[in-house]
């Protein structure tokens, strides 16, 4: 049983990591690069910083999503996927199919091939889309977190 152990300490350090990386964009860094704070070119900081954490953000998705499939096999829980009292499963699982879309998919191919020409022609409401954007990514993420921590001690909706 020690290999879950360790499975679960890596998931949880893992969403430590990126989640909290998602907090920090979206509460301390976005707001920073939109106001000018980090220069006038708030493309370049704001690719500056998404530059130095994005290897660090995939790196912590793909750590959690290994561990956590690793944890159902291991422990044979795929059944709780046909209960609706551990519906923060599912959902542990749509916002992880979700970051790994956006950091392996739609910030290379789409994301740096559009926003650019975005963010030049028109600033203000680029980087306040990208902004609304990490708002619901975070609040997605935090209603997990609550509801997978609250699952695992015995809380349940339903």
């Amino acid at each position: 049983m020690n290999d879950v152990i360790l499975a679960r300490a890596l998931h949880v350090l893992g969403v430590v990591i990126w989640i909290g990386g998602v907090a920090m964009a979206t509460m301390v860094v976005l707001p920073a690069v939109r106001r000018g704070d980090l220069g006038n070119d708030r493309m370049r900081s704001f690719q500056a910083i998404e530059h130095r954490f994005i290897w660090i953000a995939r790196t912590a998705v793909l750590v959690v999503g290994l561990s956590g499939l690793y944890m159902i096999v291991r422990l044979d829980i795929w059944d709780r996927f046909h209960m609706a009292a551990f519906w923060w499963m599912h959902a542990m699982v749509i916002v992880w199919l979700i970051f790994a879309f956006v950091l392996f998919i739609g910030e290379p191919f789409i994301l740096h091939r559009f926003f650019p020409q975005w963010a030049h022609k028109q600033p203000d409401t680029a980087f306040a889309a990208l902004h609304r954007v990490h708002w619901v990514l975070l609040g997605l993420s935090v209603i997990t977190i609550l509801g997978a921590v609250a699952g695992v001690h015995g809380w349940s909706l339903f």
